[in-house]
Formats: C-alpha cells, structure tokens, sequence
C-alpha cells in the first residue's frame, strides 16, 4: 500500500482517510450529462455497436465469422468446472453441474463481439499496439520487446485469448467501435456533446475545467502520513518529530502494524523522505520500502 510522509503545519486539522479538497476539482465545474447519448460521446450507431460489443443487443458470432462456442470448448468447459469446484453451494456438484454452467457460458459468451471479434477488428487493435501479448516479448530487463519479423495475429488467436482471463478494456472497444464506424461511413461521435459525454452549464465551463490546477496541503515543521491510493488524504496524526511517527506506526496507529523494518530505519526513512515527497510501500511480509527501492522491486511486488 503507498505512504507518503507530508510536512504540513502542526496544527494541520483536515479529517483523515478524507481526500484533500485541493485534489478535487469543485463540483461547480461538473458539466451536465449529455442525455442524447446517454453519457457515452458516442454516436445512435456507435452506441449500437458498444452494446453488441457487451452483449447487450442479439448479437451473432456468424455476424464475424467466428465459430459459436459450445459447452465442450475447453475454454468454456475449463471455466465452468472452475466456478463448480470453487462455489458448489451455488452450482451444484457432478458432471451435470459442470454442463449446466457450461451451457450458460457459452450462451453468455456468444451473445458479445467482444469474444467474437473478425480479422478486421484484430488488425485495427494491432495497429493500434493494443495486443502486445502477441506482438511483443516481456522481461524485467528489457521490458516490452517487438517480436522480429512481426507475427501474424488471428482471430481466432485474440479470441481464445479474450476468454482465458485477459479479455479487453474499453479503449480496445473504442478502437474497434471507431474503425467499424469509419468503414460504414457513420460518425462515432455524439452530434450534441462532441464526444465528450458532457454538455456544459454555461458557456466556457470546459475551458475553466481545464485550466482548473490540484492545489497541495499547506507546509510546516510537521511530519505527517499520507495514503495515495486515491488522491491523496492523511492517515495519521501530526507529530513534530520522525521519532514520533515512526512509534505511532510500530504500535499500531496504522496499518502498517506488524512490520519488522528497525525502528532506526523507519525514522531515517521518515527524516530523508519527509524533506519533501517520498512514497514508500509495504510489502506482503511487512516489509517498507523506499520510493527507489520500490520503483527497483515494482515487478516483484
């Protein structure tokens, strides 16, 4: 979980786990949903081939060309047996359970492009760098590498994929979406907001939204505990030395409770990264690590 030691004023009083109101933008400049689209910024067509996309309109897998699953499909059968064995409270037990949960996955699955996307739909999200699994080879070293010479990436490869617990995001489905509007000839976009989802309350309200700055809590001598999970809201009281905080985290003032990192060692850490803005993180043994030591283990952790 990521820390931040904060020097703010000693009589800093601003409720704690309570996001700073100088991270949120005021509702003032919230813009009115765009009721035309529902709140998408997408086009009557566009918004049609979403709900496809999520199933939530028929939708045919011969509409792509691809094979309907059935409940013998590994991928299907591999899931159901999964859901079975894990909850059978709910599923039941026996192989007749296994084929009862099968049969509603495949059903669920047919019924979204998502799972079924054409060869078209798979160049586009390729072009796009959207499926660098296939694309692109991964290690701690050398991070994502282009796979030489460029493989060909099917179909039926991305959909076997999108079932086994990966599946796409909503930007794949904005790619795919948009490409398909572009050869039907149709807008993506909503005519009234633009795209945007939103339609302003007056005139320049975007602009003001926009040019809207984050301000950050005043400073002082201070030391003081931040989470930054969200957007950042203290989780500890003030103390006026690092000896202090670092007691009220061994004692279990946080959830920090059970580390074994020395107590000489939290207070150094609180001493160097509480000069200005340090993340730290505990690790599942309990462990704090420094921000560099951190960024050092991101791929462990």
């Amino acid at each position: 979980m990521s820390r931040e030691v904060r020097r703010v004023p000693l009589d800093f009083d601003y409720p704690r786990r309570k996001v700073w109101h100088g991270y949120i933008q005021p509702e003032w400049l919230d813009e009115e949903k765009c009721m035309s689209c529902d709140g998408s910024g997408y086009s009557p067509y566009a918004r049609r081939l979403m709900d496809r996309w999520y199933g939530k309109v028929p939708f045919d897998p011969s509409e792509t060309g691809s094979t309907p699953l059935t409940p013998e499909s590994p991928e299907v059968d591999r899931l159901a047996r999964h859901h079975v064995a894990n909850d059978s409270w709910f599923y039941g037990t026996g192989e007749a359970a296994v084929h009862k949960e099968a049969e509603r996955l495949a059903a669920l699955w047919n019924g979204s492009w998502s799972h079924h996307l054409a060869q078209e739909d798979v160049d586009v999200l390729v072009a796009a760098g959207r499926l660098m699994d296939f694309t692109h080879t991964w290690n701690r070293e050398t991070r994502w590498q282009p796979i030489e010479p460029k493989p060909v990436v099917t179909a039926e490869q991305v959909n076997r994929w999108s079932l086994m617990g990966f599946g796409h995001d909503s930007i794949n489905c904005g790619y795919v979406i948009s490409a398909a509007c572009q050869r039907a000839g149709e807008p993506d976009t909503c005519a009234i907001c633009d795209g945007h989802g939103s339609v302003e309350k007056y005139p320049g309200q975007r602009a003001e939204a926009e040019a809207w700055q984050e301000t950050e809590p005043p400073t002082g001598p201070g030391y003081q505990l931040w989470e930054t999970v969200s957007e950042g809201s203290p989780v500890s009281p003030v103390f006026k030395t690092p000896a202090q905080l670092a007691n009220w985290i061994i004692v279990g003032g946080s959830d920090l409770d059970g580390s074994d990192t020395p107590y000489d060692d939290l207070v150094k850490w609180i001493k160097e990264d509480g000069v200005s803005v340090g993340t730290f993180i505990t690790t599942g043994d309990g462990k704090i690590l420094s921000g560099v030591e951190a960024a050092a283990r991101s791929d462990e952790l």
